[in-house]
């Protein structure tokens, strides 16, 4: 088969498709191999070979040379076989060069299958190749449509969906409008791949950062964390390696410049640029910003802190329903408990207490816990004997008498507690019970009171109406007889 531009052709789909010309020129084999079988049966033996040089493309039925043909898809015998090549054996196998104008209709279609078949699955692959190494970056594209609350994005050569999961709540777009988005996943898929984006990712608001602030694209400042909720509130946490740049300001920008671009392409979402710090405490305190810490307590084995705050600064320190405290937790990876500072020295009063009430503490050993990080009793119970030795006047018989006695002292004590949460919960399911009786006889009385009402308004609805005797006798005066007499 000779086609004359064939050449020019592969080389045309090669460059618009991004697909290898070798791809391309196996497709083209495969499919007139296809079309052979498809006219000359499955057992023929085919190959199919492409000359980019001529630009001819060759199919030969290969047989081989025997004695005696028994299968004359197969087989050719010697001396027929001499006729193309005088110097074949039996054992030998002859290649016949076919005509592939006689294919036919049929075999032209199932070749024209197979090419298109062949050309889908390397566009699938040069694409999926193409963008999984781009996972993480912010591309742009155009709203294609939008099937089932997710958004279809145009990239130019192929499409991409932005689930409804990973939009901004209450962002809203049309077709044909732009948008910006973080390759969040790349999937191969049997259909094509699936290219997944992200406008709710924390790394799409690092990558807009990058692409505003010129000193962390040239790693003057670092970008050491971000958290979002997503077009709500973010929190991000810069650092930089030269003392004399400010982190915060090289992302604020000239009049919020930087931040307010980010700002816009995010739909309004509040930002915090906040300093990191290498101490975990003051990175913490940082991420609370702008509410003042009074103490930080850390909880290393746990991984939490407990921080304390003045009570005038509690409600800026958790935030709208919690949304401060929570976006700072995710973003320095601490547990973080917030309480105000009246209810922290409330509870170090029960915790001193309870520590003076065990038997053999006094005031003095309870400072000394208390300067050891041992807050009440509980903890105390839960010491081990090597670190209470190390308090001065503590030997080791005498902390493991404490250690026991904490112990039984916190367990009256839950048992207490339990009897009065019984206490409390059994007042208050009879008071409830009270409440209840109380509500059922005054709808008990409502009611009798409401029949009581309809039944007097029937009495009255009753009752005839009486005409006084002088009335009727004058009636009775006006008949046909006064009448009579009148006239």
């Amino acid at each position: 088969m000779f086609i004359a531009d064939i050449k020019r052709v592969v080389e045309q789909v090669s460059r618009d498709k991004g697909i290898d010309v070798e791809i391309l020129i196996r497709a083209l084999e495969e499919a007139l191999r296809s079309a052979a079988r498809k006219k000359f049966g499955s057992k023929v033996d085919i190959e199919a070979q492409y000359s980019p040089d001529t630009g001819e493309i060759e199919v030969f039925q290969f047989k081989e040379v025997v004695a005696e043909v028994t299968e004359p898809d197969l087989q050719i015998g010697l001396a027929e076989g001499r006729k193309l090549d005088p110097d074949c054996e039996v054992g030998d196998s002859l290649g016949t060069k076919m005509d592939t104008s006689s294919f036919g209709r049929i075999a032209a279609q199932s070749a024209k299958q197979v090419i298109i078949q062949k050309m889908k699955d390397a566009e699938r692959d040069a694409i999926y190749s193409s963008y999984i190494d781009r996972k993480g970056e912010v591309i742009n594209g155009i709203v294609q449509r939008v099937d089932r609350g997710n958004i279809i994005v145009n990239l130019g050569n192929t499409e991409a969906i932005l689930p409804t999961r990973e939009q901004i709540p209450r962002e809203n777009y049309r077709r044909g409008d732009r948008i910006r988005a973080l390759i969040f996943d790349v999937l191969y898929d049997t259909r094509g791949p699936q290219i997944v984006l992200s406008r709710t990712h924390p790394d799409l608001l690092i990558n807009l950062f990058k692409t505003e602030v010129p000193e962390i694209s040239e790693g003057i400042v670092e970008v050491k964390g971000a958290a979002r909720e997503p077009g709500v509130r973010a929190k991000f946490a810069v650092s930089s390696h030269d003392s004399d740049i400010d982190p915060v300001g090289a992302c604020v920008g000239m009049k919020g410049s930087r931040v307010q671009n980010v700002v816009q392409e995010l739909r309004g979402e509040k930002i915090d640029i906040i300093t990191w710090h290498v101490d975990a405490a003051k990175y913490v305190c940082n991420a609370l910003a702008p509410a003042e810490i009074s103490r930080v307590i850390i909880d290393e084995q746990n991984n939490a802190m407990e921080v304390i705050v003045p009570d005038e600064f509690l409600s800026v320190a958790i935030g709208k329903r919690g949304q401060n405290v929570r976006l700072a937790s995710k973003l320095t990876g601490w547990h973080l408990d917030v309480n105000s500072a009246s209810k922290y020295d409330e509870m170090m009063k029960i915790g001193y207490e309870s520590l003076v009430n065990i038997p053999g503490v006094g005031s003095n050993l309870a400072d000394a816990f208390f300067e050891k990080g041992i807050y009440s009793a509980e903890e105390l119970a839960e010491s081990v004997v090597e670190e209470l030795i190390e308090i001065r006047g503590i030997g080791e018989e005498k902390a493991v008498v404490l250690i026991e006695n904490a112990r039984q002292y916190a367990i009256e004590a839950a048992e207490a507690a339990e009897v009065r949460r019984l206490a409390e919960a059994a007042q208050a399911a009879e008071e409830a019970a009270q409440a209840a009786e109380e509500a059922t006889q005054a709808a008990e009385e409502a009611t009798q009171a409401a029949e009581e009402a309809t039944r007097s308004k029937a009495e009255d609805d009753a009752v005839p109406v009486e005409v006084p005797a002088d009335e009727s006798n004058e009636e009775a005066a006006s008949g046909p007889e006064a009448q009579e007499e009148e006239q």
